[in-house]
């Protein structure tokens, strides 16, 4: 089985790969590298892909070293803020950008949401979060920014190829030319960020025009983000986070331990001296979550198994409140509008 690179562009491939001019990193010429040319050949060999279509491929992608900068851990990490990153998310010009999107899209997020059991705050969180709702969707060319990754970044290499495949198989799935994906630093693409393997293994044709396109059409940008969820636990109906109040001689090492993970019943977490601010009906075991502001004292939160699905989609109890959050905040920006507007209709 062949790609989808023409025969015209596979006839182009010594000059397109000696046309593509060298800056000065040996990794530029993929193709010429003997870990591209296994990649290749095991591309061949599982799935059926044209050598001299993906050699062409590979001449054309680069070496990008901004990527390697954008992914690398900081080299003086610092301590992290959560007042200093939920700044970055909960605040007026993505809450604006939230009401508009969700007023453009109701129809769409309410049939998500009904489908496949998440809240449409959540969706609607996810996508601000993920990319101000369209407005950053990343302009790295996928190829490169993945091949870059695959075989110039070692510690995580092995994800990447698989994702390189994944994009690869994506291209071939959809009659696209690999090299016309963009995305971000680390290959994610769309209003939702799906790295090619979600793409291939969540994300649904919800506008029904019979493709995937995760950036064009916000209906299935929608949708995938719903399905996405729902296939990773999300449980219809249930709580996702709420405060928690502590006692003043709670030791918080045993609770702190096991991380995001929702570990504890209520009546473990109250013999800790810890309880929910607030009820949360229906939920089962939570999370201990600390969210630390230096200077600050820390925010602590019971994260449900719906907290820990958003954790599936980054890892990161910060990013999670942050979706969580900013969901809320739309909607009750949204809410307060609608109120305005009638307000309105009964003084005239």
């Amino acid at each position: 089985m062949k790609t989808a690179i023409s025969r015209p562009l596979r006839a182009l491939t010594l000059l397109a790969g000696f046309a593509a001019a060298a800056t000065g990193h040996a990794s530029e010429r993929y193709a010429d590298r003997p870990e591209t040319q296994q990649f290749i050949e095991e591309m061949q060999q599982r799935h059926g892909f044209d050598k001299d279509a993906l050699t062409y491929i590979f001449r054309r992608a680069e070496y990008l070293p901004s990527v390697i900068k954008y992914i690398s851990p900081p080299k003086d990490p610092g301590v992290r803020s959560w007042q200093r990153y939920r700044s970055r998310f909960i605040e007026p010009v993505r809450i604006k950008a939230g009401v508009a999107f969700w007023d453009r899209h109701a129809d769409t997020i309410r049939t998500a949401s009904e489908k496949y059991g998440v809240p449409e705050e959540i969706i609607v969180g996810i996508i601000g979060v993920e990319t101000i709702y369209g407005r950053n969707t990343g302009n790295f060319q996928a190829v490169s920014a993945l091949a870059t990754l695959a075989f110039d970044y070692p510690r995580r290499a092995e994800l990447f190829r698989g994702e390189l495949e994944s994009l690869l198989l994506m291209a071939r799935e959809q009659h696209r030319d690999p090299l016309d994906y963009q995305g971000s630093y680390a290959g994610a693409l769309g209003l939702p960020q799906f790295l090619p393997s979600s793409v291939r293994n969540y994300a649904v044709d919800f506008d029904g025009d019979g493709q995937i396109d995760l950036l064009g059409s916000p209906k299935d940008a929608i949708g995938s983000v719903a399905r996405y969820m729902q296939m990773h636990g999300w449980e219809a109906g249930g709580p996702v986070a709420v405060r928690a109040s502590l006692d003043s001689d709670t030791n918080l090492a045993p609770l702190l331990a096991k991380d995001i993970t929702p570990a504890f019943d209520s009546a473990t977490l109250a013999s800790h001296g810890v309880r929910a601010m607030s009820s949360a009906e229906g939920a089962g075991k939570a999370a201990f979550v600390e969210l630390v502001t230096p200077g600050q004292d820390s925010e602590y939160w019971l994260g449900y198994q719906n907290f820990y699905v958003i954790t599936r989609y980054n890892r990161s109890s910060f990013y999670a409140m942050s979706v969580f959050q900013l969901g809320e905040a739309v909607k009750a920006a949204r809410a307060a509008a609608a109120s305005g507007k009638d307000n309105q209709a009964r003084a005239r």
